[in-house]
């Protein structure tokens, strides 16, 4: 990942770089790899964001269509 400091202005590079850290999901992968998690409860949780992201397509889908 590279972030191009313009400038000398390094406040606007470390915002740029945690805004593509975020999008990458580099801070979320951090959290979950800092205890170990069964891979039952990796598969629970893996089912569970799958069923969350469905839920909200269908949501925009609705709401895209007028209902």
């Amino acid at each position: 990942m590279q972030v191009l400091v313009r400038d000398n202005n390094v406040d606007q590079a470390l915002k740029a770089l945690k805004k593509k850290m975020q999008r990458e999901g580099v801070f979320r992968e951090m959290k979950l790899r800092r205890h170990f998690e069964k891979p039952s409860e990796r598969r629970a949780r893996e089912v569970a964001e799958a069923v969350r992201r469905a839920r909200k397509m269908e949501r925009k889908r609705l709401e895209r269509e007028g209902f």
